[in-house]
């Protein structure tokens, strides 16, 4: 997720008392882990979980399928001593 600003080791912190809309970085339970994405609508107004990673497809949002959004991702915080 690096393009939206969250890097690999950062710390977020993660607002669940946020109604999440088009555009947010959340956290979302994907078969029962976490994943962070962000989430847009489809052209058939679909909710979607988009990865940063283009070589990956997004995830359609489907709560029978155990796939829900956690917390909305508020802050994202970068550790600058790498060591």
């Amino acid at each position: 997720m690096q393009d939206i600003g969250v890097h690999d080791g950062d710390l977020l912190v993660v607002d669940r008392s946020i109604e999440p809309t088009a555009g947010d970085v959340v956290v979302a339970v994907v078969d029962s882990g976490l994943t962070v994405k962000q989430l847009i609508c489809g052209d058939s107004g679909q909710w979607l979980l988009a990865p940063a990673n283009p070589k990956f497809q997004p995830l359609v949002i489907d709560p029978e399928e155990g796939v829900k959004i956690w917390g909305v991702v508020t802050w994202a915080l970068t550790n600058l001593c790498k060591r």
